[in-house]
């Protein structure tokens, strides 16, 4: 009788791309004979795969570092393997404060897994770990790493989304300057992946009964710059509107002023792209848009977001906003907060900045209080719930096509969905109360007829009617 196979389990933390790199992780153990367990604590081979874009980011992947080091404790023989962006942010610190890891994997480094696997294990020695704050300028001197990964089409991939959708990444890394941000430092300049590697994962995909495609990237609208190619992300998304199976395909992470009219006439005449733009414009004050080191000012924002309401019928917007930033005074926040009210956007996330040594914005002076910073946040997080609702409310009564999920989060007396203008995880959901008792009940990916029956702040509740 064979051997029972060494177990690995992995938590994965942070954005899609994350999770994307470790679904390779998983595939590329899976390939060398380990069984995948969900309950990492318990396996024989623990991988934590971390964030490291922002402080509370870095503690959840120390205090989860921590916790699994305290299972790999309880069991000799056990191994602890640290993965991901805190791994690139920090190698050096990580080796010398955690000795009870036995490997670390950048985020370039993920197909070096197999081999990292045959090690021996390391000494178990648990104990605090403090993240060393350096200057800006002397962090900088690291500079971006000499990054060429990319996965492909032919990478072992083992999905821990659920069946009907799956996140595909078309490019790495990052061009832009913008100077709080860390993730060059981390995954290092744009690499975009070939068309036909995109097209052949995605049909893979199809087949195997993926039904909606969401695309990510650290700027997904820079795809193919380095490729040469001119509106390289308007082309792949009319090529993957041509995918037989896929029933959704919507794009996330857009830089502003790569938003060309070309894409947006992709969206508004391929009936398979959802009219769904993820934008983050980081703040509407055109002096702290220069001191992020982002494009543009208000003015050319609102002129953007009028080109898209009228190039893309019935278009959801969702974007993101830093508030506290170095310098930022109350004046900066009420323009902020005008913008927000003017413009109505459907869905909107607000950070508190983080100080992240190596970016330009850490050496900045006029630091904004946490407090000032965390009361902005809630004031405009209360702004636009209001818009929320009041924005829902134009769907009351009406038909609209949904994606049928299966049983909601919140109970299994009810059904959960989504809308094209909805993405999974970070929007809000459609809650299905009912259906026609003579059809049979559908199946998590399918397409449904949805009378909207109520509104909510965030959620639409409504029933089934073909």
């Amino acid at each position: 009788m064979p051997a029972p196979k060494p177990s690995l389990g992995l938590v994965s933390l942070g954005c899609p791309k994350n999770l994307v790199d470790s679904e390779v992780m998983l595939g590329l153990a899976a390939q060398a004979g380990y069984a995948i367990t969900e309950d990492a604590g318990s396996a024989d081979v623990i991988v934590v795969n971390t964030c490291g874009f922002i402080e509370e980011a870095k503690q959840e992947s120390i205090e989860t570092i921590l916790e699994m080091a305290g299972h790999k404790a309880a069991q000799p023989g056990r191994r602890l393997i640290v993965a991901g962006c805190l791994v690139e942010r920090y190698r050096h610190e990580l080796r010398a404060e955690l000795p009870e890891v036995d490997a670390f994997i950048g985020t370039n480094e993920l197909e070096q897994l197999p081999r990292l696997l045959k090690r021996p294990s390391a000494p178990i020695a648990p104990h605090p770990v403090t993240l060393r704050p350096r200057g800006g300028a002397a962090a900088r001197e690291r500079g971006r790493p000499e990054a060429d990964y990319l996965y492909s089409e032919t990478t072992p991939r083992l999905r821990s989304t659920p069946k009907h959708y799956a996140y595909v990444k078309i490019a790495e890394g990052c061009d832009h300057p913008c100077a709080f941000c860390s993730i060059p430092q981390m995954r290092g300049n744009l690499r975009s992946r070939r068309v036909g590697s995109i097209l052949a994962e995605v049909e893979r995909l199809a087949a195997e009964g993926v039904r909606e495609i969401i695309l990510i990237g650290q700027d997904t609208t820079s795809y193919g710059e380095d490729l040469g190619l001119k509106n390289g992300l308007a082309d792949l998304l009319r090529a993957l509107a041509r995918v037989e199976g896929i029933a959704w395909t919507r794009f996330l992470y857009a830089y502003p002023t790569r938003i060309s009219n070309a894409l947006l006439d992709a969206l508004a005449d391929e009936p398979k792209l959802c009219p769904y733009i993820d934008m983050p414009l980081q703040h509407a004050s055109t002096r702290m848009l220069r001191a992020m080191r982002r494009p543009g000012s208000r003015a050319f924002m609102e002129k953007l977001i009028a080109r898209i309401r009228e190039r893309v019928p019935g278009v959801a917007l969702r974007t993101t906003f830093i508030v506290g930033y170095p310098g930022e005074t109350q004046a900066d926040f009420d323009i902020l907060l005008d913008f927000c009210e003017s413009q109505a956007f459907d869905w909107v996330g607000a950070f508190v900045y983080s100080d992240e040594e190596g970016t330009p914005a850490f050496d900045l002076p006029n630091k904004v209080p946490a407090r000032v910073a965390e009361a902005r946040r809630a004031k405009l997080m209360r702004l636009q719930a209001r818009i929320s609702k009041q924005r829902l409310k134009r769907f009351k009564r009406q038909v609209v096509e949904a994606m049928f999920e299966g049983p909601s989060d919140d109970s299994d007396l009810i059904w959960q969905g989504r809308l094209a203008t909805q993405a999974p995880g970070i929007d809000g959901r459609l809650l299905i109360t009912d259906a026609p008792a003579d059809r049979p009940q559908p199946r998590p990916g399918d397409l449904a007829r949805v009378e909207i029956t109520e509104t909510h702040t965030h959620d639409l509740v409504g029933r089934i009617i073909a």
